[in-house]
């Protein structure tokens, strides 16, 4: 912060000589210490090229220092590349695993639908949603997620995965959904770095029979309840986001969902968007099924983002309730 400020109050030369040293020294410490070697004796035989050296015999030795720093800088290149190339290939592993993390397809609901879509900014993410029977020979207990992991990329994208996994073993014991987000806060608390990676996300339980949803909405961006009149509801009872506190308090809450509701969960990529253009795009929609509905948001996103180059993950997750009944 202080380089940039220098930098700033600097003119001309100076300012240019300035700019081409923090460029150069930001370049020298993203390498290796051994090819922070190498490219430091190509510069140095660069500076060096045309000098001529002379023995004891007084005989001209002409030194080609041009060929050599560019044999290095060639070198210290393809090294570079080579990493490039195995890091792609990681991500791109990482990426297909990742994707088996989280449901290829809606469960089928009884009486709703659902759809969802994500757009990680890099090969991975750390959005994480979900929709599953935790019993699935028990189809009253439908538990729907989304959640977003401070952070971007790899280290989001590694703590996603541990989120995940914890979910799914701790729901599996049945517990009330209460102490299933309290004991995911004491895990998340455990890996959170001190609160630097904390995870915000909202934890549903629907019943299909009552049309009942009970949610915890931990420090996530509230979701949207469109009900079929055309009014807005938003889902903001819980607590904390997931690993700031160990002894947090969540608050439960409890809604019907009606013929024609349409329940709107996004992360904060998302929300780039703007909460007035949500409410808005959310209070206008038609009566189309989830996967329509979530299509018709995510191109009013994308025309609102146009060509801009993307900033955080986007996630979108629309549950949308029907007339059918069990």
């Amino acid at each position: 912060m202080k380089e940039a400020e220098g930098l700033e109050s600097q003119r001309g030369l100076r300012r240019l000589y300035g700019i081409a040293k923090t460029l150069f020294w930001s370049l020298l410490m993203k390498l290796t210490p051994a090819r922070r070697v190498l490219l430091l004796v190509a510069f140095a035989m660069l500076v060096m090229s045309g000098l001529k050296f002379h023995s004891e015999k007084n005989a001209a030795l002409d030194m080609n220092f041009e060929v050599m720093a560019a044999l290095l800088f060639l070198l210290l290149l393809s090294l570079e590349l080579a990493d490039k190339v195995t890091m792609k290939r990681d991500l791109e592993i990482a990426r297909e695993i990742q994707s088996w993390l989280v449901p290829s397809e809606p469960p089928k609901v009884v009486g709703a639908d659902i759809a969802f879509a994500t757009r990680p900014q890099n090969s991975v993410a750390g959005d994480y949603y979900d929709a599953f029977y935790p019993n699935p020979s028990a189809l009253d207990r439908l538990m729907v997620v989304i959640a977003d992991v401070a952070g971007k990329s790899v280290p989001a994208a590694l703590l996603m995965a541990t989120l995940q996994a914890s979910l799914r073993t701790i729901v599996e014991e049945n517990v009330p959904l209460v102490d299933l987000v309290a004991r995911l806060n004491y895990y998340a608390c455990a890996h959170s770095l001190n609160g630097l990676r904390f995870t915000t996300a909202v934890l549903c339980e629907y019943n299909p029979n009552s049309r009942r949803l009970n949610y915890v909405n931990a420090g996530h961006n509230a979701p949207i309840l469109r009900r079929a009149n055309g009014t807005l509801e938003t889902l903001e009872a819980g607590g904390l986001p997931l690993g700031i506190r160990p002894a947090t308090n969540y608050e439960t809450a409890s809604l019907e969902l009606k013929p024609g509701d349409a329940l709107i969960f996004f992360t904060d990529g998302g929300e780039e968007f703007g909460n007035a253009r949500w409410l808005n795009a959310i209070r206008n929609l038609p009566d189309w099924d989830a996967q329509q509905t979530l299509q018709l948001l995510m191109k009013r996103v994308d025309e609102f983002v146009g060509v801009t180059r993307q900033s955080d993950d986007i996630t979108c997750l629309v549950f949308r309730s029907r007339a059918e009944t069990l």
